[in-house]
This record gives structure tokens, C-alpha cells and sequence, in this order.
């Protein structure tokens, strides 16, 4: 004879034999019998760039089990341009006015200047974007000798420091990444952000200053000043 304790659970245990037998009951031998919560094993696909509004979607045949309110990814409307709510950043927020012509290279070369200060922060920052994006043609300091050039047997560019690009203008720099430069060199834009080609451009202003920032003394030769009398009067 069962003790009480017992008699008290084995009414639970029961029903959950009893449930388990009926679930696994079906004339289908593919079903999965009862299904809790089938929207966990069947969940709506929802298509990119289509907004379903209110339309129902369905599980099963004709069975509407649920009214649909997601909005997937849309497309912006036409004519808009990426928005940063940083007030910092507004000057990133306007549409680059200069064409892809001969013209409006050499006026983004006298006109345009960028927008953030260089400081060595910055510059680290821009490294970091040049070694993904521009070191593997133009070499680690720039002097046109990366593995695409050395290895892949590709046109060298010229060196940031020599005659051609020594002195080139940030706004040069910038319009060549926006849009591409002769055959060899793609547009960029598609690639990094307006914010990112500027911090691009410090790098190399950097490296056309032979690795110093603006405005910094190169450093002072210790030998000779080792062995330079002082001048006494």
C-alpha cells in the first residue's frame, strides 16, 4: 500500500506520462506531435527592405496565428545622406560637392581642408585605417613598395615623400579616395567613411613629413653635439 507521500506524487507523475503518451500519439509518423510555442521552432523570415505593416503572416496552411507589426531594413528615400547627431561630427554630414573631373580635383585640392585636427592621436588612428586599406600598394611608410607591387608585379606609386606627391594637398588626398586615382587606384568611399579618409589623410601627411608631426623639429643629432666645443664669449 502506498504512503500518502507517495499517493500525492504519483498524480503529477501520472499526468506527465499521460501527456507525453498523447503528444507522441499521431497518424503522421513525421509529426513532432504537440508543439509548445511553435513560433520557437518555426519563426517568420522577415525580408530585408520590405516593411509588412500589418499584413498577417501564417504558420499553418490558412491559420492566421499572429498579426505581424516588424518593419525590416528599409531603403532610405532617395536624395538623403547618412546623419550623425554628434554636433561634432556635422561636417561629415554634407554631400561632397567637389565632381569626379580634372576640375574638381585641383579646386578640392585649393579648397578643401580637413575637418579634424591632426594630433598623434589622430594619426595612430589613421594608421590603423592605412594599414588595412592602403599599405599593401603604397608600403608601410609609403613609399610605394608594398606586396602588390613587390610580389604581384603592379605599377609602383609614387613615393608620399618624393617629388610628385611630397607636397600634395590634403584636398588632393581626399577627392583620390573619394573617387579613385587613374586605373590603378579604386574609390574608396564605398569602403571607409568620410570621418576615416580624413584620419587616412593625416597618416600620410605624416608620412610625407617623414614621420613627423606638423610643425615638430627633427631631432637633434646627439653626436654632433657631443663633440661640438661650446662657444663662450
Amino acid at each position: 500500500m502506498l504512503s500518502p507521500m507517495n499517493q500525492r506524487l504519483s498524480i503529477p507523475a501520472a499526468g506527465l506520462v499521460a501527456i507525453a503518451a498523447l503528444t507522441g500519439c499521431t497518424s503522421d509518423p513525421n509529426s513532432p506531435g504537440l508543439e509548445y510555442m511553435p513560433d520557437m521552432y518555426r519563426s517568420p523570415a522577415v525580408e530585408a527592405y520590405v516593411d509588412y505593416g500589418q499584413d498577417p503572416y501564417y504558420f499553418d496552411n490558412d491559420t492566421v496565428l499572429a498579426q505581424r507589426n516588424t518593419q525590416s531594413a528599409k531603403l532610405p528615400p532617395e536624395g538623403t545622406i547618412p546623419f550623425s547627431s554628434d554636433p561634432a561630427k556635422a561636417a561629415f554630414n554634407f554631400p561632397y560637392p567637389y565632381p569626379n573631373t580634372p576640375e574638381g580635383y585641383e579646386q578640392a585640392g585649393a579648397e578643401l581642408k580637413s575637418p579634424i585636427p591632426m594630433t598623434k592621436e589622430t594619426v595612430e588612428k589613421g594608421k590603423v585605417i592605412y594599414t588595412k586599406f592602403c599599405l599593401h600598394c603604397h608600403g608601410e611608410k609609403g613609399l610605394g613598395d608594398g606586396k602588390v607591387v613587390t610580389e604581384g608585379n603592379y605599377p609602383q606609386p609614387p613615393a608620399y615623400n618624393g617629388s610628385q606627391l611630397g607636397m600634395l594637398p590634403e584636398g588632393k588626398m581626399f577627392h583620390s579616395l573619394v573617387y579613385g586615382k587613374n586605373i590603378a587606384m579604386g574609390s574608396h568611399a564605398g569602403q571607409i567613411t568620410k570621418e576615416e579618409r580624413w584620419l587616412v589623410v593625416q597618416y600620410v601627411k605624416y608620412l610625407q613629413a617623414n614621420e613627423k608631426m606638423p610643425g615638430e623639429a627633427a631631432p637633434a643629432d646627439s653626436t654632433v653635439a657631443a663633440v661640438t666645443p661650446a662657444t663662450t664669449k
